[in-house]
């Protein structure tokens, strides 16, 4: 998949900000916990990675149905349950796969699972992520864990119970992944060193509203007192995406434009907020919404900046390539380990040179200007900053594999469009 995109144009017109995929996908998970119908709104529906979960969960017999137009999703899982499938169907393209095991332990006491992204990982013949974490959390609550050929099988014969979880690095998919089994376990379940991002807390929200009993303490630890079963249906809006809203605020000042972004979830993006501040950036906001103009540069260019990426409340990693962005109006240094392949694909769109990346620091000298080319998309965000710099750039570009940005933007072609872009994707590989 890749897009065309004819840049130059001024953005202008009014984006409502999706819900959280980071969010969705777990909920989605959550659901599934239940023979009750259980719905859920503000459902980012058009993500890619959505089709391919709710593709998978359909074929283990859960009942979705999809209401685009109104963004919600209702889901009746009665018959989920473990599945003999193909090697082909197992080659699901998402990560987040491990999210699918609880519901089927707590129906069958067993769950055939895909590896994340349809590769065998960790102790598997294929090498490659490590899967060790949430092998953990299924051994702690009484289940054996086998590594197949093609998917990872996980057998608790007396079902799942309660145990203490002692992560030895701070985790969000296995505190996901924690929750959603000890919630349906038997006995306590304890959580030590979990980590509780905006989006964990949706997940426990919702958790809550189907039944299961958990308690947080202080900012890492969780108790949760299982409910030895399936839990109940329950109805909730998915938090709206704090990295989506960071997005269109980049785009709209690096672009010059005058737009303005509905459902902005200030209350998960204070520090990040407060960077754009010290960026000299005054953004023109309300209790829902913030309209960005080009007299929201204080000083008529963005500021030069330093800073570091880190753990929520801070600037996470997901957030990191809009500052990198951002950087290029000015000059400033970023700092984080790991995560700069796109610099090289960004540099690609801009005159001169003014990125310099290595482990651990990405160096940026601005002001830099956007030029039209050809670039690849090595991440979901990387690949959102790629088609930034595009849309800025005067002419005709190119973005290789744009469906990495699909997988993290609702209905992207379309809240671009509206806004006055001209982006055209197509299905095939060029």
């Amino acid at each position: 998949m890749y897009a065309t995109i004819d840049g130059g144009t001024r953005p202008v017109g009014r984006v409502r900000v999706s819900g959280a995929k980071n969010s969705a996908t777990r909920l989605l998970a959550a659901a599934l916990l239940s023979d009750e119908t259980v719905e859920l709104s503000n459902f980012p529906t058009k993500l890619v990675d959505v089709g391919h979960k709710i593709t998978f969960c359909r074929k283990l017999g859960a009942d979705i149905e999809i209401d685009h137009l109104n963004e919600a999703l209702t889901i009746k899982a009665s018959n989920f349950a473990p599945k003999s499938l193909t090697r082909e169907e197992f080659d699901v393209p998402i990560r987040t796969t491990y999210l699918l095991a609880a519901a089927q332990i707590v129906r069958d006491g067993s769950a055939k699972i895909p590896y994340p992204g349809g590769c065998p990982i960790g102790g598997g013949s294929g090498g490659g992520r490590g899967y060790d974490l949430h092998m953990m959390v299924w051994q702690s609550l009484n289940c054996e864990v086998t590594e197949r050929e093609d998917h990872i099988e996980i057998v608790a014969p007396t079902g799942l119970k309660g145990g203490d979880i002692n992560f030895p690095i701070s985790t969000v998919g296995g505190t996901e992944n924690a929750l959603l089994c000890g919630s349906v376990a038997s006995g306590r379940t304890q959580i030590f060193n979990a980590y509780i991002t905006p989006e964990v807390e949706d997940l426990i929200s919702l958790l809550r509203l189907m039944g299961a009993q958990i308690s947080v303490y202080g900012t890492s630890h969780i108790v949760i007192e299982g409910s030895s079963g399936r839990l109940s249906g329950a109805r909730m809006p998915v938090m709206a995406d704090r990295i989506e809203a960071l997005t269109w605020i980049v785009y709209a000042i690096l672009a010059k434009g005058e737009v303005t972004i509905d459902r902005v979830p200030f209350d998960s993006m204070q520090i990040p907020l407060i960077h754009l501040q010290q960026a000299g950036i005054d953004l023109l906001r309300n209790t829902q919404s913030i309209h960005v103009t080009p007299d929201c540069l204080v000083s008529g260019n963005v500021q030069p900046f330093e800073l570091a990426c880190g753990a929520h409340p801070g600037i996470i990693s997901d957030m990191q390539a809009f500052y990198v962005m951002l950087a290029l109006a000015a000059s400033g240094t970023y700092r984080y380990p790991e995560r700069i392949a796109f610099v090289a694909e960004l540099a690609k769109l801009v005159d001169g040179h003014h990125l310099d990346a290595q482990k651990g620091r990405i160096t940026v000298h601005g002001p830099a200007r956007f030029i039209a080319g050809t670039a690849d998309s090595t991440d979901l965000r990387g690949s959102m900053a790629v088609v930034i710099a595009a849309l800025c750039a005067v002419g005709s570009s190119t973005i290789k594999n744009a469906h990495m940005a699909l997988r993290g933007y609702n209905d992207l072609e379309s809240k671009l469009s509206k806004l006055g872009a001209r982006i055209t994707v197509y299905d095939e590989q060029i």
